[in-house]
């Protein structure tokens, strides 16, 4: 066998010539020469080390080696276009993955909004949305469980980059029937004699709003702690005391009749970031959606 690379154009060649048994036909369906498939026929042979036809004046048969190789030859060129037709399909999103991870309050509402934009335009791209606790965002985007993440948590590891979507002001969330309500001015103070619900130690939410605090010398106890963002607020509508919550939470808690209400004397804000591994790169699909909530930074829930 000759040391020469065997090529797509040479296999292309020996199937339309044994397809069409003549060089001629074989060259107008290529849109070729007849001298260019001839060459390229006589090239593939001299790589295989093996006669492909028996060439006779008028006559061109297929030999009993090209027969036995034509099948695979035509499955190899058949799997070579498979992967080209997928690739293309890949850059121009015409099909393709996104798997993201989100605390659950940005999974249930803030994402949906922007899947739904990107479903519109790319409908045959599935996005898998991961909606897991505020710690394991981190852990699936440095596992590579996921192409990307959205949280809160404070990113400073070589293997991850922030890039910063929004920025969220901590509330008190409320009955309407809450003594707190009918004050004028509502300050941290105020809810140190009150029922706190909120996340347990070590949430990245509860850990930014209590070092706040502590600079102002304010400690807030908390009677219920509690994981998910929807318990807290349905403890609240239950009477059980009040939370403090980001303004992501409006519609969820505005929907059950509660209260949001700013802090006068100083305000507390968390990070809402999208999250990447630094060393791996995102797909087509993956890099558009990206892109997308990049630009908007969560704009449309801004307001």
């Amino acid at each position: 066998m000759s040391n020469n690379s065997v090529s797509l154009r040479q296999l292309r060649a020996f199937i339309a010539v044994a397809s069409e048994q003549s060089f001629t036909r074989a060259a107008d369906k290529l849109d070729l020469s007849q001298s260019s498939v001839s060459t390229l026929v006589h090239e593939l042979e001299a790589n295989l080390g093996l006669r492909l036809f028996d060439r006779h004046t008028r006559q061109l048969h297929i030999t009993q080696a090209g027969a036995e190789l034509l099948p695979m030859m035509k499955k190899a060129v058949s799997d070579i276009d498979s992967v080209i037709l997928s690739s293309s399909e890949l850059k121009t999103l015409g099909r393709g993955r996104v798997s993201i991870a989100a605390s659950s309050v940005q999974a249930a509402l803030v994402l949906p909004y922007y899947i739904k934009q990107f479903a519109l335009d790319y409908p045959d791209v599935k996005v898998e949305l991961h909606d897991v606790a505020e710690h394991q965002v981190t852990k699936m985007v440095s596992s590579g469980e996921v192409d990307f993440g959205i949280g809160t948590e404070s990113v400073n590891r070589p293997d991850l980059t922030a890039y910063l979507l929004s920025t969220d002001a901590f509330v008190v969330v409320m009955r309407a029937d809450h003594a707190l309500v009918h004050k004028r001015v509502l300050r941290w103070r105020d809810l140190t004699d009150v029922p706190v619900i909120g996340p347990h130690v070590g949430n990245p939410i509860r850990d930014r709003l209590d070092q706040a605090l502590a600079i102002e010398g304010i400690t807030l106890s908390r009677l219920y702690e509690v994981y998910l963002p929807l318990t807290m607020v349905g403890m609240v509508e239950a009477g059980l005391g009040v939370a403090v919550m980001s303004t992501a939470l409006t519609k969820l808690a505005t929907g059950l009749g509660l209260v949001m209400r700013d802090l006068a004397d100083f305000d507390v804000r968390r990070e809402v970031s999208l999250i990447t591994h630094a060393d791996r790169s995102l797909s087509p699909t993956a890099q558009r959606f990206r892109d997308i909530l990049i630009r908007s930074r969560f704009e449309a829930f801004q307001n």
